[in-house]
């Protein structure tokens, strides 16, 4: 007769079959003859009834094949589950927030103050602000208080630059924020500068007046007369007044006289213009004539034309560069000339000078032929003046004696 092992703890993972201890349900050949009571066939089959049931994940063959498509099914609802849907409030609370109020850019408001040196208010003072890219720019005047307003104000920074008549135009900076009334600080300015400009024309005069009198004073061997030369680099122009104080000077000056004495007494000596005659009578007429044309030809020359010209009758000494450059510049002298706007110019002053001193030459002197005496006289008395300008660049300044000044540009 068979036996039926006692049956251990269900175990879960069985299949329909509850195994004992051991794995197996061992029956013996004889089946379930050997229990001869129905009760007991009941209360296995209600025990292994309920090890089927207590198990859910048991399933019968048929179910083990779709093993996968519940483990799959599983494995999704465990990533439904954490990934499952928050609280719609938390949800609320966590999501990004969008501040339209709080992004939107607001223009701002600038004011101020403008005064002055002294505190008080500067009314009528022309404000610009302009803001830093140079796309707002805007003009406002301040009122009777001094104040200003700007209204729109781009955020950022800003320049003000304040203007007022008789002041200094000023530049302030500063910056607004989105939405600001920006009060900036007094903005004081300043008094212009006086610039006091002083007429050159008037120290030119004096300086010219200061120049003639060293002049005055240069003589050749201490005693004869060397006024129309300037050995200043930075001489001024003369004044018409100074040109006839020159001629003035040179043609009244003791040496001269005496000069011009020493020359009547060599042609009253010499018989020279016979018709004179001899004795007091005849020198006085050869001195008389030779004095005329001593004045004439210096006023004429150095004065009168001069100053219709606009023109420096001096000597301009050089004294530098080659010996050829200083030579020719001397020879150049008669017909070449400084203008009283300091330019080199044809010497007009001089020629016209020289010829119309050689024609008054000829009405004071009895000649045979007055137009040839004239023409002749007048490129006699150039060759003169070229042969005076050889001297005052290579020897008479060597000669001359002066008092010397500060600022001298002589050597």
């Amino acid at each position: 007769m068979g036996r039926l092992e006692a049956p251990g703890p269900c175990d879960r993972r069985c299949r329909g079959i509850c195994l004992s201890s051991t794995g197996i349900l061992r029956t013996d050949p004889g089946g379930w003859k050997g229990y001869g009571r129905w009760p007991i066939r009941l209360v296995l089959f209600l025990f292994l009834l309920s090890c089927g049931i207590a198990n859910p994940q048991t399933s019968t063959p048929a179910q083990t094949g779709n093993a996968p498509d519940r483990i799959s099914t599983r494995g999704s609802s465990g990533s439904s589950t954490n990934s499952a849907p928050e609280d719609p409030k938390q949800n609320a609370n966590t999501a990004p927030q969008i501040h339209l109020a709080e992004d939107t850019v607001k223009p701002g408001i600038v004011t101020g103050t403008v005064l002055d040196r002294a505190g008080s208010v500067a009314a009528g003072a022309v404000v610009h602000l302009t803001s830093e890219s140079n796309s707002f720019s805007q003009q406002a005047t301040t009122g009777y208080n001094g104040e200003f307003s700007f209204a729109g104000v781009p955020p950022g920074p800003f320049k003000l630059s304040v203007t007022a008549k008789g002041f200094d135009k000023r530049e302030f900076s500063g910056e607004v924020a989105s939405g600001q009334t920006l009060l900036m600080p007094p903005m004081v300015i300043s008094i212009a500068t006086v610039v006091t400009q002083v007429k050159v024309s008037g120290n030119q005069v004096e300086v010219a007046t200061e120049q003639v009198k060293e002049q005055e004073q240069q003589r050749v061997l201490h005693f004869i007369p060397n006024f129309y030369v300037t050995y200043r680099r930075d001489a001024v122009p003369l004044t018409t007044k100074l040109k006839f104080r020159l001629a003035w000077k040179s043609s009244t000056d003791p040496v001269t006289i005496l000069g011009t004495a020493f020359l009547a007494g060599l042609q009253q000596a010499g018989d020279q213009y016979g018709e004179f005659g001899q004795g007091l009578e005849g020198y006085g007429k050869r001195l008389g004539a030779g004095y005329a044309d001593v004045v004439a030809s210096t006023f004429l020359s150095g004065a009168i034309f001069p100053s219709l010209l606009k023109q420096d009758p001096r000597y301009f000494y050089k004294g530098t560069g080659s010996t050829g450059s200083r030579l020719g510049y001397a020879i150049a002298n008669p017909v070449i000339c400084r203008g009283d706007n300091g330019h080199r110019q044809v010497n007009y002053s001089n020629i016209a000078g020289a010829f119309a001193g050689a024609a008054l030459t000829t009405a004071l002197y009895p000649t045979p032929n007055p137009g040839m005496h004239t023409l002749s006289n007048g490129f006699v008395r150039l060759g003169e003046s070229s042969l005076a300008g050889i001297l005052q660049e290579f020897v008479l300044r060597r000669l001359t004696k002066k008092k010397r000044h500060a600022g001298d540009g002589s050597e």
